[in-house]
Order: structure tokens, then sequence, then C-alpha cells
């Protein structure tokens, strides 16, 4: 911990680096603590990797929702490798430094990941919406230069949602004795508290961030299945509307796994400051690891041609 007294003349001051915490009031057990994570975070990878490979290397998915699924898959691997590094590092080896521009780059790429999670779970439900209201016209309306610009499109909405935030965050005077975070890796909310200046603006403008992207998508994804009931329901016989629900479980799972977790973090921040610690850094850590792995467990088990496709793949692996 920096010493406040070695500081107390200066008029701005951001330190060097935060101090991570892993498990708080289990320091002694992190390593075994460790085993679980490092599974957790294998599976996540591996099941991911797997789905993308599966979708590549089988023509017959080549097809948007699947194009779609891809895109969800390597947005989980890439939340996946920005939380384990300083995860691991912590219940493995104690590193628990971290360096503030660091800091501040993973915390981006976190939310990045995170609005990124949130759009494609939206254009999914579009493409349900598409597939089932007008079957006929679906591959005329969702081509692959719609799906790219679509990607594009996301990437671009999440990226000039957040730019702001790291700069926002360098330009606050920190407190020197205020340099611990409550996880193993940076969330804006954690690190933004740890300032001894007016965090107004900030809070303002990730409420704006969070709102105008997750918020928006989830309204959107609502509105979609709305959409999809209605016409459900105009369908003539009960097999039809079966046929039709059936194809979207693996989807409303998937959107579930994503947002009960954002809820759950977003309720502890803002109502459970008086839970004991630990809730708040098991809250986050299901946030971001849970659904990575749930991801590709949800579509395998639910989605024949993905389970074929990635049996296939193994064989290949097995054989080679």
């Amino acid at each position: 911990m920096l010493p406040s007294q070695a500081y107390a003349n200066i008029s701005f001051f951001q330190p060097p680096a935060f101090l991570m915490i892993g498990i708080p009031g289990m320091e002694v057990v992190h390593g075994w603590i460790s085993i679980p994570f490092s599974s957790t975070y294998s599976a996540a990878i591996t099941g991911n990797y797997l789905t993308l490979l599966a979708v590549r290397k089988t023509p017959r998915l080549h097809q948007p929702m699947y194009y779609f699924l891809s895109m969800l898959a390597l947005t989980y691997v890439g939340l996946t490798l920005f939380t384990l590094p300083t995860t691991l590092a912590v219940l493995w080896f104690d590193h628990r430094l971290i360096s503030f521009n660091a800091c501040l780059i993973q915390m981006f790429f976190l939310h990045f990941f995170s609005v990124v999670e949130s759009s494609v779970l939206l254009a999914m439900s579009f493409d349900h919406f598409v597939a089932i209201s007008n079957p006929l016209r679906y591959a005329a309306v969702l081509t692959n230069n719609v799906i790219i610009k679509i990607g594009l499109a996301i990437v671009a909405l999440a990226t000039v949602s957040l730019f702001p935030v790291p700069f926002l965050l360098k330009r606050l005077n920190f407190c020197p004795n205020k340099t611990l975070l409550s996880h193993s890796f940076c969330f804006h909310a954690d690190v933004m508290k740890r300032a001894c200046a007016d965090i107004t603006v900030n809070i303002i403008y990730g409420l704006y961030a969070v709102l105008s992207t997750v918020g928006v998508d989830s309204l959107l994804i609502v509105l979609s299945y709305t959409l999809i009931l209605h016409t459900v329901m105009g369908l003539a016989s009960p097999q039809e509307h079966l046929r039709a629900l059936n194809s979207c479980v693996s989807h409303i799972l998937a959107v579930l796994v994503f947002y009960i977790p954002v809820i759950g973090v977003s309720m502890i921040h803002c109502f459970g400051r008086h839970l004991p610690h630990i809730v708040h850094t098991l809250v986050a850590y299901v946030y971001l690891v849970i659904p990575p792995v749930l991801n590709s467990i949800i579509y395998s088990i639910k989605s024949k041609p993905i389970r074929e496709a990635m049996m296939r793949v193994l064989k290949r692996k097995g054989q080679g």
C-alpha cells in the first residue's frame, strides 16, 4: 500500500499501480480455490473455441444464426482472456499489483466485450424474428454483407460508447491511501471510487453508456420476442407453435445467462453496500465467468447441428 504521508503535498495524484484482491477472507486457501477457477476458464475457452471451429469447418452451418453464434463465442473468448491473467496471478502467485494504465486497458475491454455480448444477443433475436415471421425472405434479408455490417456496427457502437471512459478516469485526482480494488480485475465503478475528486461526470456517463447499450438492447430483445410470440400465435397448428418456439430456446437461455448476472451486479452495487464483501466478489465472478462457460454447453445440448459439428471436430483432432 502506498503511504499517504509521502504524497501529502501533491495536488494531483494518480497511483502507479492498484492492488487487487482475490476472495476476501480466504487468502490462505487461494491455491485450492484456483483449481475450480482454472477449470472454469479452461472450459470457457475450450468450449467457445470448439464452437468457432465447428461453425468454420462445417459448410451447412454457414448460415446467419451460426455466424451470430460465432460472434458470441468469440466475444466470450475475449472476455475470458482479459479476466484470466490477473485472476490467476492473484490466486496462484499472490501477484496483486496492476499498473494504472494496464488497469484502464483491462477495464475498457471487460466492458467492451460485455456491450458486444449484449448487442450480439440482440442481433440473434432479430435473426430469430426474421426466420419465424418471414422464412421465405430470410436468406435475402440476412445476406453475408448484412451480417458483416451488423458485426462492424456492433464493434463500432461498443468502441464509441466506451472510448471516453478511460480518459474520464485519467483526469481524476486519486487518493494515495485508496489503491485497493474490490476484485482481481478492474471494473469502472470500482476504479472511480478510488478517486478523491468529484466523480459525478463519471457516474452520469457510465449510466448513460450502460442504458444506451445494454439497456436499449434488452428492451429491443423483449420487443423482438413479443413480435415473435405474436407471429407464432398466428400459426395454424400446435406442432408449428412448438417447432417455432423450440428454435428460440437456446437463445432465450443465453439471454437469461447474460442478463440475470448483469441485473445481480447492478443490484449489488446500488443496494447491497451492507452485504459482506465476499458477496460482491462472488457476484462479479459469476457475471464474468459463468456466461462464457454456459454458452457452449447450452448450444451443444439444445442445437443438434452444433453438437454434431463439435463431435466431428473432436474426432478429427483425435485422429490427427
